[in-house]
């Protein structure tokens, strides 16, 4: 057991327990947290502000936990948990992370008492299969992870959570993105890959302040071409859908020949070359130069090359994955067309890559 104690008088008070990755049942827990309960305790229990007890063999949640009415954080991942009560009407926790456990729709409660002031929680990594709609008692919520429990929806009514900054429902059996996600207006990330999804509704452009979009092994095919007002968006990934899957399978890079090194170094000198001069199979070879897409740039190549996907414009409809031809790994393709600002052109096109 850990106790940290913070104290600006001198005097000790106990704001953390630590009783994690020690295998403890329900009555064990109980036990260790009595002390604390005991009239005239030195470790008064409305002192503790963070229980942690991840890794230990809590089917179902201590009795003496929701004595403990100051806390803030409570972490119990990790333990085999088959319930989860409305610990909410005796703990205004702020945190709660219960992921890695065995809850289902069915094992909460049927609503959880209304707290303003959680801003986390973790259910991810659980066998709740459908949107959990007790989640709505929490109108201040700034992070939810779903993760990784086969859920098969985001509800309709996920508008309600104003707040959230953090939405991560990747893992899962989700085919449906609902148009209402567009309205979280708050949002900065939102985590959707694993799932099922063919398509996301064209609102998604109402996230102005959204930064990182994972769509990472789905099923698109398509984008829908108002993403481009995401002007915030710096991180993008979308490797293992059929929009890009078709570009990448076949790209390899091999290191470049002898004979395509001395041609490249013959034209980016701009050395004139004469058919004595060099071997005829060399000379011949400069003919058959290609210019890098770059316009600022003034490479070539030959038979090797770089290759990647930038995303252009398409008759000013659609935005389409497009494969270009560079000269180098080092070098940046054409800004004009990219679908982010060209400060973060370099980022975009590798996250695209995976």
């Amino acid at each position: 057991m850990e106790y940290t104690s913070d104290s600006s008088d001198g005097e000790t008070s106990y704001r953390i327990v630590d009783l994690s990755y020690l295998l403890l049942d329900p009555d064990a827990i109980d036990h260790n947290l009595k002390d604390y309960l005991e009239k005239d305790s030195k470790k008064p229990a409305e002192n503790v502000e963070k229980l942690i007890l991840h890794h230990n063999q809590l089917r179902v949640i201590p009795r003496n936990l929701v004595k403990f009415t100051n806390v803030q954080v409570l972490d119990v991942s990790n333990n085999g948990l088959a319930s989860l009560p409305d610990i909410f009407r005796h703990c205004r926790l702020t945190n709660l992370v219960a992921k890695n456990n065995l809850l289902k729709n069915d094992s909460l409660p049927k609503e959880f008492s209304e707290c303003v002031q959680l801003k986390e929680l973790n259910l991810s990594g659980n066998r709740i299969q459908r949107f959990p709609e007790q989640i709505f008692s929490f109108p201040n919520l700034r992070f939810l992870y779903l993760g990784g429990n086969g859920m098969e929806n985001i509800s309709k009514d996920v508008w309600k959570l104003k707040q959230l900054l953090v939405l991560s429902v990747g893992a899962n059996e989700i085919t449906d993105v609902p148009a209402s996600v567009g309205q979280l207006k708050q949002l900065q990330a939102l985590v959707l890959s694993d799932n099922k999804i063919e398509s996301l509704p064209a609102n998604i452009a109402s996230l102005n302040n959204l930064k990182s979009l994972f769509l990472h092994r789905n099923r698109l095919r398509t984008l829908p071409p108002e993403i481009i007002a995401l002007k915030n968006l710096n991180e993008l990934s979308l490797r293992e859908n059929p929009l890009v899957v078709r570009f990448v399978s076949d790209m390899s890079y091999h290191p470049a020949s002898l004979l395509e090194l001395s041609a490249r170094a013959i034209k980016l000198h701009n050395v004139d070359v004469k058919p004595a001069e060099v071997p005829y199979t060399l000379y011949r070879y400069l003919n058959s130069a290609h210019r890098c897409v770059n316009p600022h740039c003034k490479g070539v190549y030959f038979d090797n090359r770089i290759e990647h996907i930038k995303f252009v414009d398409f008759c000013g409809k659609y935005r389409i994955p497009l494969l270009q031809y560079l000269c180098s790994s080092k070098c940046a393709s054409s800004e004009e067309d990219e679908i982010v600002s060209p400060s973060r052109t370099y980022l975009m096109k590798k996250v695209l890559l995976g």
